[in-house]
């Protein structure tokens, strides 16, 4: 473990190891890249592998945080070498623990159920904040993996513990976890809410990609998503409407225990043509899918934030969702409601939203002009509150 000057850790485990398999970035990654950028000027980079915690000097987290940042085919041969490095270093010679504590972020909940965290904690003398993406795991376990629940509980468990400080990236998650701690009787540690920006997309083509009304959905393919009700309505539609039925277009890799959907995506005949599937979008892909869409399809069960809402009205897209804390939280009234298991309005409501001057569909774009955009400037001001709070100073 190697002492450095710097008085902020982050924990990049997660993005490096993600990044090493070629895997893109899911909400939990796109945060933790905010917290590279904004403190990376001023940090070192953590990376726990095989059992040890291989804190990065100054110099080679900046070649590391660069690279996050911007990967290339060079990434995984950067940190296989620097990772070596550090581990024969670390046989040779151990390095003095550090005179002063020092904060750590980490962002992703990877590693927290390690029964070693607490000391390696000390070792390095970490002040560690957490951010708490979401509950779900415990609040709905019937929509993960069944490993799930427990490593959640574990995870969160750990940083009630050990949490200097904690991030929420809204007012429901935090009254979850508030309710959590009093009906498990267990330590509230200092608190934020930092809403989430979205990701700044590139100018939109003016060419739409498709010719024919199409709605999106976009986030990992998981059970909670609610994307099984909407591939069936997709059925419905086309039976009805044949060729005038509006397209749908599903943006987001496949995740978890979503066999049903998948063999929906990849075996019903009805629906080849009609439903588009876009496992690896990019940016820009992204920015022409929302810009021509009617709206977003947003029937999810559960979530914490919920970023692709923040994105379609980021942009000027009308949604139609669920009617969730965290959504009320973020966007007030301008989407258009509906309860995710009320297939009968969510068909009407396609079907209204799917002629760009209906009525209904006029109003929320008129709504959308209220829409205040979150901005990570903002949420960083609530970090920062947060570590002064805690330390009786200002960074």
């Amino acid at each position: 473990m190697k002492k450095i000057d710097s008085d902020v850790v982050i924990d990049i485990t997660r993005l490096v190891g993600r990044q090493m398999e070629n895997r893109l970035p899911t909400g939990v990654d796109r945060v933790s890249l905010e917290y590279v950028k904004h403190f990376g000027h001023c940090a070192s980079g953590l990376i726990r592998y095989a059992g040890q915690w291989l804190e990065l000097s100054n110099k080679d987290s900046q070649l590391v945080f660069k690279a996050l940042l911007a990967p290339d085919e060079s990434f995984n041969y950067l940190i296989k070498r620097m990772v070596t490095n550090y581990i024969i270093g670390g046989l040779l010679s151990r390095k003095s623990r550090p005179l002063k504590d020092r904060v750590l972020f980490h962002t992703g909940h990877s590693g927290l159920e390690k029964p070693n965290y607490a000391s390696c904690l000390r070792q390095l003398n970490l002040k560690p904040f957490f951010f708490i993406h979401d509950l779900i795991p415990l609040s709905h376990p019937e929509y993960c993996r069944p490993s799930a629940p427990k490593l959640h509980q574990q995870r969160i468990d750990a940083m009630l513990a050990l949490g200097q400080g904690i991030i929420v990236n809204s007012a429901a998650t935090l009254a979850e976890l508030t309710t959590y701690t009093r009906v498990n009787d267990l330590p509230m540690p200092p608190a934020k809410v930092a809403l989430l920006a979205p990701a700044k997309l590139p100018l939109a083509s003016v060419n739409a990609p498709l010719n024919k009304p199409y709605f999106v959905m976009l986030g990992t393919i998981e059970p909670r998503k609610n994307h099984w009700m909407i591939l069936q309505l997709w059925r419905q539609l086309i039976a009805e409407l044949a060729d005038d039925a509006p397209r749908l277009v599903i943006i987001g890799q496949r995740g978890w225990e979503c066999e049903n959907i998948v063999d929906l995506l990849d075996r019903c005949a009805v629906l080849r043509g009609f439903v588009i599937e876009e496992s690896r979008c990019s940016d820009t892909q992204l920015s022409a899918w929302l810009h021509h869409a009617q709206a977003l399809l947003f029937p999810s069960f559960a979530e914490g934030y919920g970023m692709p809402l923040v994105e379609a009205l980021s942009v000027g897209l009308p949604v139609i969702a669920n009617d969730l804390p965290a959504f009320r939280e973020i966007a007030g009234d301008i989407p258009e409601y509906v309860d995710a298991l009320d297939g009968v309005r969510l068909k009407e409501l396609i079907l209204a939203y799917a002629v760009s001057n209906h009525p209904q569909r006029l109003a929320q774009l008129e709504h959308l002009k209220d829409f205040v955009v979150p901005t990570w400037k903002a949420h960083f001001e609530q970090v920062e509150n947060l570590l002064a709070e805690v330390n009786g100073e200002c960074y």
